[in-house]
């Protein structure tokens, strides 16, 4: 076996050891409850990237991996490091020469750059650690020991190498010596502890317990109190095969937002804090919340990030405390416009006042489709405003609303290049026939839905090719704050052609034409799908 490869897999073998005995340290942190903001390295630095993600390539990573854009950026982050690390390796191995067996046991000054380099990977992770809301010194631990217990495996594994190449040199050509065996002997090291290494990652994501108390809280939830149940008419439903059910099932639901890992909030710590230019300060618990007369509230969330055509708009049947409540009882001073909204991960939105305080049913909510929120979706307490885009409105496991200005403060996208106000643009979206299907002559049934929250949807109208416009059925608005579902049947002849749909909101305004990416304040346009016509 050549010295390069093994040298390789010993940098790859140092970097899964480190990251195995971090995710492990941090899984124990959360477990002792002494972890402050995200001890573990490898979610702080997938977060710092997040962090310094610019539109552009937030929408190419949205569009390319939809809601598994996370998963996408941490796979690549793995690649690279362990990229990085066999590298490390590779390099160093080629510059621990063959010590000669009058100097054995001396130490080869050769590898200390690599030592050194590898501890600079080591300090990356302690920085982005360090750079995560809420960290406390204890979360640097994990990564620290991690990096040294690399260090060491590192040292010992390009020691024994250089070992094997003495002995190889001391031996007669031709004849297979110890060196060759020693050699054999790192590989199977190497091997083995980036197994084991890599085992320990999975066993550091799993092991914390926070999981465990989500899902027992979840469970523990019980029947809400609401003043006003919400009862879904059967006419807002067609039941087109294939067409995209009025409420969206919650793990179906999208999810988009900066945090890698799920947070584990625990509701019996959880606080809200309302602050800022408020006559009162305040602090609720969950169980304050739960304790309030709740009301139910059809609302359709979008993404701003969602291209036309896309997924990434769910609607659903939210429970909650409406904030205007929460905000008069602090008594909001004169001059503020801005409510600046915080996550748990540090995540913060600013959204409009009026948005907060107008008749609309801007929730601090608590259950979806009458069940607990899921812990993606941010148990135990989100934000849902109607009307607006997510990135400035739904923010997800909230911990403090600020209510402030927009001179003063702004959100986390806006800094990054999004715009400060997010009001949803009016879309509506074919979901059948698909793109590039199939179907036979004869009646065809065209259908989807089509949002313009808190305005509504009048009429939704779709072309066939170069035709006229038609004006499609739509079934009943329960509610203008969510989308609408629409159907059209057209008789079809054989041939190829394209299908366009367009909505008129309920102010009367026409969904433009004009295509426009999501970035700065979303995406606009008519979607259009092609579709063959099969038959004599």
């Amino acid at each position: 076996m050549s010295r390069r490869p093994t040298g390789a897999l010993v940098g790859v073998a140092a970097g899964a050891v480190t990251l195995a005995v971090a995710e492990i340290g941090a899984a124990l942190l959360v477990r002792g409850g002494l972890e402050g903001g995200t001890a573990s390295p490898l979610v702080a630095v997938a977060e710092a990237f997040v962090d310094l993600t610019p539109p552009w390539l937030k929408d190419f990573a949205i569009g390319t991996f939809g809601t598994y854009d996370k998963l996408a950026l941490v796979i690549g982050m793995v690649l690279v490091l362990t990229g990085l690390c066999a590298l490390i390796g590779l390099v160093g191995a080629s510059r621990a020469k063959p010590l000669k067996r009058s100097v054995e046991g001396a130490r080869n000054p050769n590898i200390s750059w690599g030592l050194a380099a590898f501890a600079l990977v080591g300090v990356i992770g302690v920085t982005a650690v360090a750079s995560r809301p809420d960290f406390a010194w204890p979360d640097v631990v994990p990564t620290v020991v991690g990096t040294i217990a690399g260090l060491v495996t590192l040292d010992r594994l390009w020691s024994r190498l250089a070992e094997a190449g003495a002995e190889r040199l001391d031996t007669e050509p031709g004849v297979m010596g110890a060196g060759a065996a020693s050699r054999r002997a790192v590989l199977a090291w190497g091997g083995g502890l980036t197994v084991v290494g890599a085992l320990g990652v999975l066993a550091g994501r799993t092991l914390s317990r926070a999981g465990e108390v989500v899902e027992a809280a979840r469970a523990q939830l019980g029947r809400l109190r609401v003043q006003r149940p919400v009862t879904v008419p059967e006419a807002a439903s067609q039941r087109v095969p294939g067409q995209t059910a009025y409420l969206t099932p919650a793990e179906e639901f999208y999810r988009i937002d900066t945090a890698i890992s799920v947070p584990q909030v625990d509701p019996d710590t959880w606080r809200l804090r309302v602050t800022g230019m408020v006559d009162r300060e305040i602090e609720m618990t969950f169980q304050d919340i739960l304790d309030e007369e709740l009301v139910e509230a059809l609302v359709t969330l979008t993404c701003v990030s969602n291209y036309v055509g896309g997924n990434l708009a769910g609607n659903g049947l939210w429970t909650g405390l409406p904030v205007r409540e929460v905000l008069a009882r602090a008594g909001v001073q004169e001059g503020a416009d801005m409510v600046l909204s915080t996550s748990v991960d540090g995540f913060t939105a600013g959204t409009p006042l009026e948005a907060m305080t107008d008749d609309r049913n801007a929730l601090l909510a608590v259950a979806q489709n009458r069940e607990a929120l899921l812990a993606e979706h941010g148990f135990p307490v989100r934000l849902v405003v109607p009307g607006l885009y997510g990135y400035v409105s739904a923010t997800k496991w909230v911990t403090e609303l600020k209510v402030t200005r927009f001179d003063q403060d702004e959100g986390y996208w806006t800094p990054r290049g999004w715009s400060a106000l997010g009001p949803i643009k009016t879309a509506s979206r074919i979901d059948v026939p698909r793109p590039g299907e199939r179907v036979p002559a004869g009646a065809v049934v065209i259908a989807g839905v089509a949002w313009a929250q808190h305005r509504g949807i009048r009429r939704v109208e779709v072309r066939i090719g170069d035709g006229d416009w038609q004006e499609a059925t739509l079934a009943e608005e329960p509610t203008i704050d969510s989308w609408r579902q629409w159907m059209l049947t057209w008789q079809a002849e054989p041939g190829e052609y394209s299908v366009t749909v367009r909505a008129t909101d309920g102010t009367g305004e026409v969904q433009t034409e004009e295509r426009a990416y999501p970035a700065p304040d979303g995406a606009t346009g008519w979607h259009t799908v092609t579709v063959m016509v099969e038959g004599s």
